[in-house]
Formats: C-alpha cells, structure tokens, sequence
C-alpha cells in the first residue's frame, strides 16, 4: 500500500506514463488494420492434382488413394476428405485447430512428395493450398466493350500486373478469360507427301522447346554460363523448327503447317449485368487495412480508366470496402452514444468534476487496450469493438468506487492528495477483487478450442486487455488527477458533519466545518 502512496505522489511521473499510454494507444489505433471479419488461421489444406484426360474412377485409384494413405501417416490430421473428378483430383485435410500450421504445411508437402511417386508419369505436379480468411475478393474489377478478345485481354493483363504492385495486394486474379496459346493446324495431305506422322510434329516441338544448360566458360577474368536458348516465344520459332532431313533438304513445321496464336477452347465465363466480361479478384495480404488495400486498387484503376477504348468500361462489383466501414462506423457511433449516456449518469450522480477524472478512464482503458491487440497482431474487426462495447460499463466501476470514497474524505476535511492516496489505498483489494471476478468469466472464453474459439477469443482478450486498464486507471492515474485537481463534491456551504467524542464520560456531538470544529 506504501507502493501507491508512493506512486500517487509522484505525479509528474505518473502523468507522463499516462500521456505515453495514451500516445502509444493512438497511435496503435491508427496502425492497426481495419476488418470487417476477424482474420483467423483456417487449418485447411486442399491438394489438387491436375490429370487431362483421366476419368474419375481413375483419378480416385490413381490420384487420390496414393495421397491419403500418405496424410493418414501425418501427425495432427483430424479428417481428409477427397473429390475425384473428370481431369483431377482433389483432397481436403483438416488439421487440429491448436496445431502450429506452418509445420502442418510443411507435413503435408512431405506427404505429397512421397506419393506423386505412384502417380502416372503425365500427371502434373500437385498444387498443396493453404486455405485462409484472407484469401476471399475484397474488391473485383470488371473490363466490358464490344473489342476484340485479345486486347481485352492485354488491357487486363497490363491492369493486373499494376495492381499487384501496389501495397497490401496479395494478387488479382484474373476469371473470365481463355488461355492463350499457339495452334498448329496441320495439312494432312502434306503429311501423307513428306512420309510424316503426328507423333514426329509433337516429339520435334517437346524436344526443341526447352532451356539446354551447356556448362561454363572460364576466361581467366571471370566465369560465366553458357546455355542454348530453345525456348519457343512467337510463332516463327516454331515454324522454322527442323522435323526431318532428306539429303539437303529440311523440313520444318512451317512447310507442313500453319501456325498462329490464339485461345483455348471456353470451359467457362464470367458475366456482369448480363456480358461477358474479364474480372480481377483483388485479394489482400494478411494483416493489412482492407480500406486501404481497396483504396490502393481503386487508384490504379483510375490512372487506367482515362487510356481505355472508349467501347471498353470498368466496373467494381463485391466491394467490401462499404461494408467494412459502415460496420466500424456504426459500432464505433455505438460506442460514442454508449459512453455519452454513461458520462450524463455519472456527471448527474457525481458532479463535473469527479465525474470528468471518473469519465476519463474510458478512453484512457480504450486506448490502454489496443496498445496490446496491436502487439498481438489482431486486427480493428467488429469483435473487438464489441469487446470494448461490452467493457464500457464495467470499466469505470473502479473508478467511481474511489472517486466517491475520496469525496467523501475531502468533505470529512482532509485535502485531495491525502483523501485520494486513502481511497486508493483503502478501496485496493475490492477494486481489485471486483474487476478479477469479472476476468474470470471471460477467461475459459480464451482457451475455447476449435475455429470458432478462434474467432470468438477476439472478445474476451478484449475485455480482459480493457478492463486491466481500467484497473490501473482507478487505483493509480485516476487518484493522480484527482489528487490535482479533486474537490469536495456537492455539498452546500453550511453543510457539517458530526462526530461524537467522549467527553468525561459523557457522549458530546462535535459539529465539523473544513479543519474546525465549530
């Protein structure tokens, strides 16, 4: 209790550790990240192995079972579920939701490099997907006009390649359009001239289209590669690729076929306000403002929108952007509605000025608490400002207790400093023992296991984060202001207190006024 004494008369200090949190707070808050949802770690993985042409009976025997007999063998799995379909196969793994997932991650690929041995030869390499919360559009840009398919294409491919450049965007994926590539249309009548067959075409195009490392050279003064180049990169190359000899004579692809670029056959589209359109799903990197990753995105669209064809439009669909503010916007309107109503009952009950030193605990318990959920890597979601809803009409209890006890000591004649170092002295251990009873609640809420312990465990952290600061506040920054500018509350000038003595032996009534008796 000497320790609080100590601490309530120093306080130039005290004050300057309550401007520094204060500080820290605000400038937590206009660090930490702005979502709508919490930002959770999913503990999922999907698996897809991509197969042309394989059925999906042969995906299940060929792909799939070599896959979960391997993820069986692997330590945290709690289901794995699988999906054979025509030209693939797909299997979901569920780990543990305490399990650390970036050893989960690495388990998986481990198991999956034991088991794409089985697979036959032609199959692709499989695509191990983290799965997150992060990972849903928050934005989707949408290119429409009556233009040719290529140079939508280009345009959109240009206005990718920006926004990915672009601060706190993961990628911007693109839906709606078709795979480019090269096509050859061979005469079957000039093959039947020239003695050919497919198979020679394919196996000349395979063989030339590759990087052919050559060893080094040293010069003395250096060393440096050597490579063959006979990567293909535009229809010429592939036409003057050599098939067969005949004495002097070489045939190339050219004088059997005719080649030109183009697209893949459609196997989907994507559509807005009944067109065809090409989208980018913009998707933000974790743990970064979702109002400034959109705003960022929006900025480049914008630079490109003046350089469009004028038959090409860009629009903006799934906008998360006005649902994640309006959300913080009207819980944050709660907030400040809830703590007007608090301060208007504790002014009225109270008084102006043990109701101010009382009122300023909130924001100073707020901004206490967000200093931690900084520190912690939560993000600004609606859990937390629920959180904070929830404490604000628990957090000033304390506060009130020893604001009201040391008004009552300024009224019985002691000065401020000593009534306020009493009351915090004084009302220590119920403070203490109201605000840990309240703790106590919400602390099994911190360890609810499974994803949605997960995501509920933003609440209690928030709670508990508030209300220590509110605890800290009643017990020692609160007592500090109002031992500068505390006065006895509202009391009329002639108000006295009595206090009954023994005066030889016969109870008198002595009648107080400030320091006299009168």
């Amino acid at each position: 209790m000497n320790a609080l004494a100590a601490i309530i008369s120093r306080s130039r200090t005290t004050l300057l550790l309550l401007f520094m949190i204060l500080l820290a707070g605000s400038m937590a808050r206009i660090a930490i990240p702005v979502e709508g949802d919490p930002e959770i770690d999913v503990p999922f993985f999907v698996i897809t192995t991509v197969h042309e042409g394989i059925s999906p009976e042969d995906a299940e025997r060929l792909l799939i079972m070599p896959l979960e007999i391997e993820l069986r063998q692997v330590d945290g799995v709690e289901e794995i579920n699988s999906f054979a379909s025509e030209n693939a196969g797909t299997v979901m793994v569920e780990f543990d939701a305490d399990f650390d997932l970036d050893q989960a991650l690495l388990d998986t690929r481990e198991a999956v490099n034991r088991a794409k041995v089985e697979f036959p030869t032609d199959a692709e390499e499989p695509i191990v997907q983290e799965q997150s919360t992060s990972d849903f559009p928050i934005l989707q840009i949408n290119l429409v006009g009556d233009v040719p398919e290529r140079m939508l294409y280009n345009i959109a491919l240009d206005l990718r390649d920006a926004i990915e450049a672009q601060p706190g965007i993961l990628s911007a994926d693109m839906s709606g359009q078709r795979e480019e590539l090269m096509e050859a249309i061979i005469d079957p009548t000039v093959l039947e001239t020239y003695q050919l067959s497919t198979d020679q075409i394919i196996n000349s195009i395979v063989r030339n289209n590759r990087l052919i490392p050559a060893g080094s050279l040293d010069n003395g003064e250096g060393r440096f590669s050597v490579k063959v180049p006979s990567i293909i990169e535009d229809p010429r190359d592939v036409l003057s690729i050599p098939i067969k000899t005949a004495q002097d004579t070489v045939i190339t692809i050219g004088d059997v076929a005719e080649v030109r670029r183009t697209f893949k056959d459609r196997t989907g589209y994507a559509r807005v306000d009944g067109r065809n359109t090409i989208s980018l799903q913009i998707v933000k990197r974790a743990n970064f403002n979702i109002l400034d990753a959109i705003a960022n995105a929006k900025k480049v669209a914008e630079e490109f929108r003046p350089r469009l064809p004028a038959q090409v439009k860009l629009m903006y669909s799934q906008d998360q952007g006005p649902y994640a503010e309006s959300q913080v916007v009207e819980l944050e309107g709660n907030i400040a509605t809830a703590l007007g109503l608090v301060m208007v009952v504790v002014v009225a009950a109270m008084g102006i000025r043990s109701g101010i030193i009382v009122g300023l605990g909130i924001p100073s318990s707020f901004l206490f608490s967000l200093i931690f959920l900084y520190l912690l890597g939560y993000s600004f979601n609606f859990m937390v400002m629920f959180g904070m809803l929830l404490g604000l009409g628990m957090l000033i209890d304390g506060a009130i207790v020893v604001t009201e006890y040391a008004d009552r000591k300024m009224t019985e004649g002691y000065n401020s400093h000593r009534a306020y170092i009493m009351a915090a002295q004084r009302m220590f251990w119920p403070v203490t023992a109201s605000i840990a009873t309240t703790l106590a609640a919400f602390l099994p809420l911190m360890f609810w296991p499974g994803v949605s312990g997960k995501f509920m465990r933003f609440l209690p952290v928030t709670v508990f984060t508030v209300l220590s600061g509110s605890l800290l506040y009643a017990l020692i920054f609160g007592p500090v202001i109002g031992s500068i500018f505390g006065k006895a509350g509202s009391q009329s000038e002639r108000a006295k207190h009595k206090l009954e003595v023994l005066e030889n032996g016969h109870p008198r009534t002595l009648f107080w006024q400030g320091r006299k008796p009168v």
